[in-house]
């Protein structure tokens, strides 16, 4: 449309309203599918328990059998809070977009006036709430009865949360494109999560493993994710220190970022 139509048939009124409306109303919507997306977590007893109940249970576990140790109770507990991330972005996202693209949800849900964006903020937002509320657990944890201390640095901290939350949640999107249908879903989400925690250091101080483990682990963001996290929780190694584990983590968030976006479909897969 040229100046001179804008001038000779100016938009009305209502139109301008729902321009100006839009951005209020995605983000309106993407809080309402959050609360949704809470609620129905805790009604998932599932999903409560691998997403909270299973990584204390673990530490339990370690912390029980590593008792008086303190160097390897050390290790544990940023070991657990980067498998917690991991597990509340990643397993989860993977999963779930699997199963609502399975199930028709995502195709219905783009026939509505509900932008797609909004619906995808809510369930982004509900898995960050899990993973915050992991990390702060653990944490409290491995200070109660771990004797770890607070955090040594909650800048770093946060950054290295935050990261992994954008790395693993744009991973786990991503990842979902591969399975081909729901019931297939947990062999190939488990196929990637179980041999990353037993190779990245999760259990054990990573140092200690033979030099070819290491080395695939290094390549892999899980490690250098336990890396910043250990040096916020336990070492007090600067951020400045751990920022080519954070330069790793960035180059995966961006490659899932790109494979999410590309590859994402609204459509049944079995169709």
């Amino acid at each position: 449309m040229s100046e001179r139509d804008v001038l000779a048939h100016p938009p009305k009124p209502a139109m301008l309203s729902r321009r100006s409306e839009r951005a209020p109303d995605t983000v309106a919507l993407a809080w309402r599918q959050y609360r949704l997306e809470r609620k129905l977590f805790w009604r998932n007893p599932s999903a409560a328990f691998f997403n909270f109940l299973l990584p204390l249970l673990f530490l339990a576990f370690f912390g029980a059998i590593l008792n008086g140790n303190q160097h390897d109770l050390n290790v544990i507990v940023p070991g657990i809070a980067g498998m917690a991330v991991m597990s509340t972005t990643f397993t989860a996202l993977a999963f779930n977009v699997t199963f609502l693209r399975e199930q028709g949800v995502l195709k219905r849900i783009h026939g509505t006036p509900m932008p797609g964006t909004s619906y995808l903020l809510g369930i982004a937002g509900n898995a960050v709430t899990n993973t915050a509320l992991q990390i702060t657990i653990i944490t409290i944890a491995g200070r109660v009865f771990f004797g770890t201390g607070w955090p040594k640095d909650y800048l770093e901290l946060v950054v290295f949360v935050v990261a992994g939350v954008v790395c693993f949640a744009s991973l786990g999107v991503a990842f979902s494109h591969v399975i081909p249908n729901f019931d297939s879903a947990p062999a190939y989400v488990n196929a990637v999560f179980l041999p990353t925690i037993f190779i990245s250091g999760v259990f054990y101080d990573a140092a200690r493993a033979p030099a070819f483990i290491r080395g695939i682990a290094e390549a892999l963001p899980l490690i250098h994710l336990i890396n910043g996290l250990s040096g916020a929780m336990v070492t007090g190694k600067s951020l400045a220190a751990n920022a080519s584990s954070l330069g790793v983590i960035a180059a995966w968030a961006v490659l899932g970022i790109f494979f999410a976006v590309r590859g994402f479909s609204w459509e049944q897969r079995r169709q």
